[in-house]
């Protein structure tokens, strides 16, 4: 007989087609409200957004800063830096170019402040392009020395006969070349359900695995749960179960090589994601020197039993 657990963190509440808490690479799906923001969150932010857009963002402010200074130059009149031109756009683009030396201290000494109002504003905006670049090379040190980890998990999951029974499988490796040292992996199964009242509840069930814990793991992973009586799916037909409104919180942990510490992914796998009746391709073999070969592109790989 299935075991329930409690609440692992996900919360009991659910209503009919509710989008899972977390996405499937792990993030959270959850929508905050009325959260109370502090600078000291900066650092977390600036560390776990995407590298497109933290470069993206170091630009526009780049640009806004150099605008900014670029008209106040111009406001208290670009012949404290420069001979004054005919057009705005001109002093402007005399302005905003100084600025640009000025913050990153380049100097080409084309351009020199001579007025004390200039002279203060270029000392003051050189004082702010140190601290920016300093706090700009203090992120990159910290996303580039942030430990993570970087497990490619197979995009399905499948549902197939296995001695003489059945089991629910995926599959995962390392994206990178390092050895994964000492994986070990959890699986909690979400189905939200009908109580007896009519209202829509998630019941939480820790899967029993094959084996949740290897001594290391060089090429593939593939992770099985056998449906046995113990099993919370037991009592589901393959149809049954491929309608669940259900989900897989996958957690894996092991000691990453490359920052010599321990490391966890999560990852979330929706019901929407099983196919029945299949098995996966190897996704490994040898070349013709015996070298083992592992072809990423082939770890969602599957065919027909």
């Amino acid at each position: 007989m299935a075991i329930k657990i409690k609440d692992p963190g996900f919360g009991y509440n659910s209503k009919q087609n509710a989008k899972d808490i977390i996405n499937d690479d792990g993030s959270s799906n959850v929508i905050h409200v009325n959260r109370k923001k502090n600078i000291n969150d900066l650092y977390s932010y600036f560390i776990d957004i995407s590298w497109a857009y933290f470069f993206l963002l170091i630009v526009l402010a780049y640009l806004l800063v150099n605008i900014l200074f670029g008209l106040l130059y111009v406001s208290i009149g670009i012949e404290q830096i420069t001979s004054p031109k005919e057009s705005f756009l001109e002093n402007f683009l005399n302005g905003f170019f100084f600025s640009a030396q000025t913050l990153t201290t380049v100097g080409y000494g084309g351009i020199a402040p001579s007025g004390i109002a200039a002279n203060f504003i270029a000392v003051f905006e050189a004082m702010i392009g140190l601290l920016s670049f300093s706090f700009i090379t203090g992120l990159l040190y910290g996303r580039f020395s942030k430990p993570k980890a970087n497990i490619k998990f197979s995009d399905n999951i499948i549902l197939r006969d296995f001695k003489k029974e059945r089991a629910l499988m995926f599959r995962l490796m390392n994206r990178r070349k390092t050895v994964m040292i000492e994986p070990e992996i959890k699986v909690t199964l979400a189905v939200t359900e009908k109580d007896v009242k009519g209202n829509f509840i998630r019941n939480f069930y820790t899967l029993k695995l094959e084996r949740d814990k290897i001594m290391y793991l060089p090429t593939v992973w593939t992770v099985v749960h056998q449906i046995d009586e113990k099993s919370p799916l037991f009592k589901y037909s393959n149809e049954e179960i491929a309608q669940l409104d259900a989900f897989l919180s996958v957690l894996v942990s092991y000691h990453e090589e490359s920052f010599a510490q321990k490391v966890y992914q999560i990852y979330s796998y929706d019901f929407d994601d099983l196919t029945v009746d299949v098995k996966y391709v190897p996704s490994y073999g040898f070349d013709a020197e015996g070298y083992t070969v592992l072809n990423h592109e082939k770890l969602s790989e599957v065919e027909k039993m």
